[in-house]
């Protein structure tokens, strides 16, 4: 499967924005679908991992309660719903792919989209 990132933008502290991780390619189903993000000068972090087995999704502590993963497998299409957006969230935001279940080590990552830069600045 392959994954292509969309929807970052710049936007003020409070407000809100929606990511889209778009596949193509087989095998959608069979993928969990991590959301990375890596800000300058900082180490990668997991944000948020969708399991599709059973629709479960695990959620990074610095995000947990603001941001949202929900899933559309008819479109192919996987969002990051951001609300509450702080400037320590300002990061290169990239979806990935997992077989079947959550990760966050990138050596366990099936593949990689192209990242969509998040800026949030008053």
């Amino acid at each position: 499967v392959q994954l292509q990132a969309s929807g970052g933008g710049l936007v003020h502290p409070g407000e809100s924005l929606r990511l889209s991780c778009a596949a193509s390619g087989s095998g959608f189903n069979e993928y969990a679908i991590v959301w990375f993000r890596q800000a300058p000068g900082k180490e990668r972090e997991g944000v948020s991992c969708h399991t599709p087995s059973d629709d479960s999704t695990h959620y990074a502590r610095s995000v947990k309660g603001r941001f949202t993963t929900f899933r559309d497998n008819v479109n192919r299409t996987v969002y990051l719903q951001m609300t509450n957006l702080k400037p320590e969230d300002t990061a290169i935001y990239t979806c990935a792919s997992a077989m079947w279940v959550c990760t966050y080590r990138p050596a366990d990552i099936h593949s990689w989209g192209h990242g969509t830069q998040v800026t949030v600045s008053s």
